[in-house]
């Protein structure tokens, strides 16, 4: 610390030199520009709010109303939706910055935080770039460049090729050199943009163009990399932090092997499995590589180790604040993004390696809108009903949503992370999925089912993971769905109960949800609801007869349960008896149909008319004469035209969602009859693209 620093002022030091003397230049930090949006940007507001620094925001039109603009004490429109015409204008940023008076900006994740250009801008303007400097960010940012530094620090490097020969012919020739399976990396960037795993040389060339678009969509380069495909890998990567006096520390390492589409889906610190040993070994290389390209600030050292002899090699470094650094805060005791600034004002780093001490164990789950069993697709919409978990000293939700806000088909699916603490891995474990529980979401599609279904699965529950573990126990993870008689129940109490509390009762106490506590109903009432869910009616009737609740299927008996509403927070909840089964459980109904959220993730029904279910069901089981998209995005590609003849598993158009690149296949044999999209276009879930017809030899 400087003498006389004010708590609410920090203060960036520069060193210049002259002939004479060396004079330090002390300028002060007190307003922050955030160049970020969601959650990253509310994260970075809390921190600099407990700091007593003031912060602007920046937004895109379709984020005017989000919750990081209400939360700064400024903000910016900074352009239109899409992120090249927002959030990647970096002159506009500065701009902005300078406009309101902010000594620094923060970059958050994503967007410019790797920029070398723009990180040079900041320095010209004379405007603190929170973050490494721009030569780390260069080197680092070009993994063929890395690689040669990390080798030359004695960081365990992985073999491939990294040549400046990015012909066709040379990178055909190395990868059979290599030997398949391989992978294809995009030189710039990560997030899994641009990457493809290659199991046969058949397949090299289509997977290198696919690699080759999403990285210059991404990264403005679409030059690539090859490496030795390591069979059972697991992702395990260090947090490093230096300064800019030479010191850096590492505050242990994150296991994040558990992906989907190359991206991270859990992550937990420390990494299952390994010895205090080996620890000290990953954190001390990653010392190294922080050292090696003079790093300054937070950095992510991201290695490869084999799951079998936990031999591990240095995949690539992020030059920026990672996703899940909260679960290294929980086990630390740290606030990683405080470290940032202050090391960014110039002061020391706040611990000395051997005052980091680690305890306990820390999860994060990342809550996506996406179907996990349509692939993982992202899915875009309205957050019409959402209730997290209390938020504890064990348990943090880092979102940068509100319930009614939209998830945007221009941004990342990603809706919030729910990180957890416990004393052990079993604790920790059991907390995430109790929490999971109450993560209760309606509106969309999200991940929160299957986030439960995975840390439930013996194996993760073990700490057998690696990035192959969705692939490898795919059919347990995603198991044929068989909706219990007692869960549609429940959905059918819930409707019952929803208006039975609506019409006239005898109740103590209503709510303005006319949500009713310790209620008694003063007549009778019977109901026949048909209800749907993947592609199946049940029918049930529910009467409330002299105030008893009573309950049957089809032509079954009637059977008698308890109903009893729990107040809670002005929703819908239930306690319900049925054959000798208690259980809690919230419900939400709207014009979609009914949601009820259960201890093992939620369950969402359709309520249907019988003289419609038979020609619904017939609508959904023809599905091959059109080819429609399956999520809202942009047609960046058409590769058929009128009068083609395709083959099932052809590929016949490219849709860009979610910053993701996503390629539409044909369903079957057939010739491309219409295309009923253009290129370009913004589409919505379900519209018609292309319509086929049968070929003559069929």
């Amino acid at each position: 610390m400087y003498p006389g620093l004010l708590k609410n002022v920090l203060v960036r030091c520069y060193a210049t030199s002259t002939n004479i003397s060396k004079k330090i230049i002390c300028k002060p930090i007190n307003k922050i520009l955030i160049s970020n949006r969601g959650e990253i940007a509310c994260r970075i507001i809390q921190t600099a709010k407990k700091l007593a620094i003031r912060t602007v925001a920046i937004y895109s039109d379709s984020d005017a109303n989000s919750l990081h603009t209400q939360l700064a004490d400024e903000a910016y429109n900074v352009g239109q939706a899409a992120s090249s015409s927002s959030y990647l204008r970096g002159s506009k940023i500065i701009e902005i910055a300078k406009k309101s008076g902010c000594q620094a900006i923060h970059p958050g994740y994503g967007f410019l935080s790797e920029n070398v250009e723009f990180a040079e801008l900041c320095q010209e303007e004379n405007i603190i770039f929170i973050g490494p400097p721009s030569a780390a960010i260069r080197d680092m940012g070009i993994k063929s460049t890395s690689k040669i530094i990390m080798a030359a620090a004695g960081v365990p490097v992985i073999s491939g090729y990294h040549g400046e020969d990015q012909s066709d012919e040379r990178l055909l020739a190395e990868a059979e050199k290599i030997g398949f399976p391989l992978m294809i990396k995009a030189v710039r960037g990560g997030g899994g943009k641009g990457m493809r795993i290659v199991q046969r040389a058949d397949d090299f060339m289509t997977a290198l163009n696919s690699a080759r678009t999403e990285s210059q969509k991404s990264f403005g380069d679409n030059s690539v990399l090859l490496e030795r495909y390591v069979r059972s890998p697991r992702h395990v990567e260090v947090q490093i932090f230096a300064d800019q006096y030479g010191d850096a520390v590492y505050l242990w390492e994150r296991d994040c092997s558990v992906q989907r589409r190359h991206q991270k889906i859990i992550e937990e610190a420390p990494a299952p499995g390994l010895s205090e040993e080996l620890r000290c070994q990953l954190g001390e290389a990653g010392v190294r590589a922080a050292k090696a390209v003079g790093y300054i600030g937070a950095g992510t050292v991201e290695f490869i180790m084999d799951k079998e002899d936990l031999s591990f090699h240095f995949m690539e470094m992020n030059t920026r604040l990672q996703v899940e650094h909260p679960i290294t805060e929980m086990i630390t005791g740290t606030d990683l993004v405080e470290w940032q600034i202050r090391v960014a004002a110039g002061e020391n780093l706040p611990l000395s390696q051997e005052e980091i001490k680690r305890k306990g164990h820390a999860f994060e789950a990342r809550i996506y809108a996406e179907n996990p069993r349509e692939g993982f697709l992202p899915c875009a919409g309205h957050l019409r009903y959402l209730v997290t978990p209390q938020p504890t000293k064990n348990v943090r939700v880092e979102t940068g949503v509100r319930e009614g806000d939209e998830v945007s088909v221009h941004y990342d699916p990603m809706i919030a992370k729910l990180v957890v603490w416990g004393e052990s891995r079993s604790k920790a474990l059991n907390n995430l999925i109790a929490r999971l529980s109450e993560y209760n979401i309606t509106g969309l599609e999200t991940n929160v089912n299957f986030l439960i279904d995975l840390a439930l699965h013996p194996e993760f529950q073990k700490g057998n993971v690696h990035t192959g573990f969705i692939d490898q126990h795919f059919d347990t993870l995603f198991p044929s769905i068989n909706i219990k008689n007692q869960d549609v129940s429940k959905v059918a109490l819930s409707l019952l109960y929803n208006e039975l509390l609506a019409s006239k009762c005898n109740v103590k106490h209503c709510d303005p949800y006319n949500q009713v506590v310790n209620s008694r109903f003063n007549y009778d009432l019977l109901r026949t609801y048909h209800l749907k869910a993947n592609d199946k009616v049940y029918s049930v009737s529910v009467k409330n007869d002299n105030d008893c609740i009573q309950i049957k299927f089809s032509e079954g008996d009637w059977v008698t349960v308890k109903v009893e509403q729990v107040f809670d927070d002005d929703r819908l909840k239930l306690r319900t008896d049925i054959s000798n089964n208690i259980s809690t459980f919230t419900a939400n109904i709207d014009e979609t149909g009914v949601t009820v959220f259960l201890e093992n993730g939620k369950l969402q029904m359709e309520v249907v008319q019988p003289k419609f279910v038979n020609a619904h069901i017939d609508q959904l089981s023809g599905g091959t004469s059109t080819l429609i998209a399956p999520m809202p995005g942009v047609l960046e590609k058409i590769l058929v035209k009128p009068g083609d003849h395709v083959k099932i598993g052809d590929n016949l158009a490219v849709l860009t969602a979610m910053k993701m690149e996503h390629v539409l296949k044909a369903p079957k044999n057939a010739i491309i009859k219409s295309i009923s999209a253009l290129k370009g276009e913004n589409i919505a879930k379900g519209v018609v693209i292309i319509s086929f017809e049968e070929p003559e030899d069929k």
